[in-house]
């Protein structure tokens, strides 16, 4: 019973909740007042008849003995007449209060002594028949005095004292019912604090409890909807709590799944844009770099050094070879060196007089992957950017250094370097994709590929001196290929 009461309180609307919880605090309430204005009526009431009954009461002339013996008397000596008599009408009377008086009490003595008052009226009624029959018959003047002396002013003394009595118990009844009533009075106040307190507590508990049952889905569904803001796309809403939040619910997690498929096909759109954009710079690398190959070679065979042309043209061969790689984006380590290689080769013949290189890798790190072409633009870039702005011989050193969690692959040159000012553009326009310049095109490409196979972690970063040199450090983790090269 409770389980459904709970389900069909779950499926409401909020404001159902709303009124449902409105009738609840009223129920205690309407029934505590119910019960006070009840005891206080039936108490009041009960207060009300005593003291009407003794207002009756006193309407029953004090002085009823006097002024019914009186006219009796008046009757005797005829100074009244039958007719003129006002007899008749004072039992009538007294008859009436009683009558009233029955009505009102609820007192078992009252209700005798109204009894023998009864009595009492209908014996004068019989003895104000006798004299009135005895002056129809001649005026029987000793009879009637007899009848008035010995019978009519004994029972009027009787209804006097009987009325006085029934006043007496009322009274006393009155006094008794108001010190009873007192008593009910403080105990009902008693009481009533204890209900108020236990109807305090029962809106306090309730007052608590619907708002939560109302406000608590609605915590929830925001706290999923920030999770959303802050990029947790994996979070679902399980809020089932009415109608509105029901659908609340089903929408917002409608919303994360399409957000998720947008999100997806962006990520796809941006991840084609940018292979394309960086195919783009690397097919703008390669006839530079094959012009001026071609050229050395052109010049080598008119000076007529065949061994270095086809040295040249194998180490060209070599290295274009490597970089088609079958149209695969990621190569081993040890074949991105055999590429970076060759085309040390090929500038060393054009350089030979300026420049000398250095491979210094850990045979370690030759079964990891690395995207293609990687190093050779940083090996291009310290010799066109670095050695070739400085006088003198230059040396090129290509190392690597195994690390925790990941290993780096260094590139120094002892070319001119790089100011700080410069540096800093460098690094930011490579960090932030901000490009300064049409010399970091090559160094932008290289750091983005690395964080679109690998993560943002991982990457490119510069370091240098002016007029010392510099550094460019790749950062990347340990992943190995599906097969091992020789």
């Amino acid at each position: 019973m409770k389980k459904r009461l709970q389900r069909i309180y779950a499926n409401l609307t909020l404001a159902a909740k709303i009124r449902c919880s409105y009738f609840i605090l009223l129920i205690p309430i309407v029934l505590f007042l119910v019960f006070c204005f009840y005891n206080l009526w039936a108490g009041n009431r009960e207060y009300e008849n005593m003291i009407n009954s003794a207002v009756v009461a006193s309407e029953f002339s004090l002085d009823f003995k006097k002024d019914f013996d009186y006219e009796t008397y008046l009757l005797l000596v005829e100074n009244k007449s039958v007719e003129e008599s006002n007899l008749e009408k004072m039992l009538g009377e007294a008859n009436r209060i009683v009558g009233r008086l029955e009505g009102l009490t609820d007192s078992n003595t009252n209700m005798n002594h109204l009894r023998s008052v009864k009595k009492y009226l209908a014996s004068l009624e019989t003895y104000k028949d006798r004299i009135e029959e005895n002056i129809s018959e001649g005026n029987k003047y000793e009879d009637n005095i007899e009848i008035w002396e010995n019978d009519v002013q004994i029972v009027t003394s009787l209804v006097q004292d009987t009325i006085s009595q029934y006043i007496f118990y009322e009274i006393r009844d009155l006094q008794l019912s108001r010190t009873e009533y007192q008593e009910f009075f403080m105990d009902m106040i008693r009481f009533s604090l204890i209900v108020f307190a236990v109807i305090l507590m029962v809106i306090i508990f309730l007052s608590y409890y619907i708002p939560l049952s109302i406000t608590r889905p609605i915590r929830k569904l925001s706290e999923v909807t920030e999770q959303v803001a802050k990029g947790n796309l994996e979070v679902r809403s399980q809020v089932r709590s009415g109608v509105e939040i029901n659908m609340l619910s089903d929408s917002l997690n409608t919303m994360i799944d399409k957000i998720n498929e947008l999100l997806r096909q962006v990520t796809e759109e941006q991840v084609r844009l940018r292979k394309a954009e960086f195919e783009l710079l690397q097919s703008q690398i390669n006839p530079h770099f094959l012009y001026n190959t071609l050229d050395a070679i052109i010049w080598l065979a008119e000076s007529g050094e065949e061994k270095k042309v086809v040295d040249m043209v194998g180490s060209l061969s070599e290295f274009f070879r490597t970089s088609l790689n079958r149209g695969e984006d990621m190569v081993t380590i040890k074949k991105e060196l055999q590429h970076v290689r060759s085309y040390l080769e090929i500038q060393q013949m054009r350089y030979q007089d300026i420049l000398r290189y250095e491979i210094q890798v850990p045979e370690e790190l030759y079964r990891y992957l690395i995207p293609k072409i990687t190093i050779q633009p940083l090996v291009e870039n310290a010799l066109y950017h670095g050695i070739k702005n400085k006088r003198g011989f230059g040396q090129i050193v290509i190392s690597g250094k195994i690390e925790t969690g990941h290993f780096v692959i260094q590139v120094k040159d002892n070319g001119i370097g790089i100011t700080e000012e410069r540096l800093t553009q460098v690094n930011d326009g490579i960090r932030d994709k901000v490009l300064t310049g049409n010399d970091i095109y090559g160094l932008y490409n290289v750091n983005e590929r690395i964080r679109l196979n690998f993560g943002e972690k991982y990457g490119l970063t510069l370091e240098s001196t002016y007029g010392e040199g510099t550094v460019a450090s790749l950062s990347l983790p340990y992943m190995e290929g599906e097969k091992t090269e020789s």
